[in-house]
């Protein structure tokens, strides 16, 4: 794993919705899920998990959009690039769209989700992997195991 040059900045296709991270994600992913691949127009969406505190949109006003219930899907108005999500029941966190950093060179999603949705062609190299979300119980050993591998030169 390649650990990121902090703060991480990104924004939307035409630039208007512009954000920074200013600590390391706690977690990446990529997710297999229908709702994923609808959103993207591609086999699956590709996360970094932070922080609340430590994200901020920096410039433009960001919009609902995908179905507009939690969770709430974050896009720019004017090309509609997916840029965050929040989730409800955990508003101390985020999940941005990793392909949307300027610099991706670091990003290695660390898990899967709803791998049994999968396009039957991909295949993705990851550490752990669910056929649906892990649940709540699973995250305190995802994060873990995700920071150790982190500090692995």
């Amino acid at each position: 794993m390649i650990q990121p040059a902090l703060p991480l900045d990104g924004g939307c296709r035409c630039g208007r919705v512009r954000f920074r991270l200013n600590a390391a994600p706690m977690l990446t992913m990529v997710c297999h899920c229908k709702g994923c691949q609808r959103m993207t127009g591609s086999a699956y969406s590709l996360s970094a998990l932070a922080a609340s505190e430590a994200f901020e949109v920096a410039a433009g006003e960001p919009v609902l959009g995908g179905m507009k219930a939690s969770p709430k899907h974050h896009h720019c108005p004017d090309c509609m690039s997916w840029v965050f999500t929040r989730m409800d029941d955990a508003p101390h966190l985020v999940n941005v769209r990793a392909t949307l950093f300027d610099d991706t060179d670091w990003f290695r999603p660390y898990m899967a989700t709803c791998a049994a949705e999968k396009l039957a062609w991909v295949e993705v190299p990851v550490a752990r992997s669910f056929d649906g979300f892990p649940g709540m119980e699973d995250y305190p050993a995802l994060l873990q195991g995700y920071a150790t591998a982190q500090k692995v030169p």
